[in-house]
């Protein structure tokens, strides 16, 4: 049987902070990047494609905000849901038509995915996951008067984003949903956003104000379907130790063990790149055969041991890059 390899997308390989935003620009973008997907499934591999959805829901909140003297403004786990059907149809349209240009017919299905997420969990008195656009200081006032809670993750002149509630991801509600449709040979969306966050009250799943990690929850999808890889795309070819520094020094290969002692040590920001080395962790540790984190245009590279970082249970021998 054909391996299969969950596919985490990143914000980047959606749309891009630079343009407005607009529908035509992330097709433009969605489209390079299933181009890229398409000549991994066309070499046989099984895929189940997750994706982030940071910019899409905060930009769908700014909407309700501004609206709400017209129309009810929704919560933000129905704006959640939302951009998951709005990018999982943007996803299935360009992949459909990249596929067919290799000559390949598979189906590719959406699958709105709940994840059960701790209702005690300290991450809801936490918030730490940014969305939305970016925010200069001048903006910043009038925006913490609105109840945004704002962090400072950027550089220049507009380094402020809004944040919310991030917690861990425990269970994927739609996983046989998920699996049926992999076992038909479909190529499968899931887990947008990292899931509409959702907790048990009374025996029914409720959903609740969060933006739930899209690698964290990769990596329980992946661990759940018993895939043999993880794929997590970035903006950045490998993962680096003292990034954007004098001393920055690239990852070609680490075992599990050195990728949680340079993640204490702090070299890998809560905000970036700390959560897909904590989810290549987890995968490997719940018996994935490897994990790679690599840039989009290095995603195929990356498969066959030619870019990325690739994160396994045993020390491979690291390369280091300069």
């Amino acid at each position: 049987m054909s391996k299969t390899i969950v596919i985490a997308l990143g914000g980047n390989a959606l749309l891009d902070p630079k343009t407005n935003g607009s529908v035509a620009e992330q097709i433009r973008i969605i489209e390079r990047s299933c181009e890229k997907i398409a000549q991994i499934i066309a070499r046989g591999y099984r895929i189940v494609i997750t994706h982030g959805n940071g910019p899409q829901v905060g930009n769908l909140l700014i909407q309700q905000e501004e609206a709400k003297e017209l129309v009810p403004p929704l919560p933000l786990d129905v704006c959640g849901a939302m951009t998951q059907g709005q990018l999982g149809y943007l996803l299935q349209q360009e992949l459909d038509e990249a596929l067919q240009a290799l000559g390949v017919r598979l189906p590719v299905a959406t699958v709105i995915t709940r994840v059960a997420v701790d209702s005690q969990d300290p991450a809801f008195r936490r918030p730490t996951k940014p969305i939305g656009p970016f925010y200069s200081e001048r903006e910043r006032p009038a925006l913490e008067q609105k109840g945004y809670i704002l962090e400072k993750v950027g550089k220049g002149a507009r380094p402020w984003r809004r944040v919310v509630a991030s917690p861990d991801p425990k269970e994927i509600i739609e996983l046989g949903a998920i699996r049926a449709l992999l076992e038909t040979g479909a190529v499968v969306i899931a887990c947008g956003g990292g899931g509409v966050p959702v907790v048990c009250e009374d025996g029914n799943w409720r959903g609740v104000e969060a933006v739930i990690d899209k690698d964290l929850a990769s990596a329980l999808l992946a661990k759940e379907l018993r895939a043999e890889m993880l794929l997590l795309l970035t903006d950045v070819e490998r993962v680096a130790l003292h990034f954007g520094s004098p001393q920055e020094v690239f990852l070609d290969r680490l075992s599990v063990s050195e990728a949680r002692g340079y993640l204490l040590e702090g070299h890998f920001p809560p905000g970036s790149m700390g959560p897909k080395v904590e989810a290549a962790i987890r995968f490997i540790e719940s018996g994935g055969e490897c994990a790679y984190i690599t840039s989009l245009e290095k995603a195929v590279e990356a498969l066959e041991g030619r870019a990325g970082t690739e994160i396994s249970a045993i020390h491979l021998g690291q390369r280091i890059k300069r």
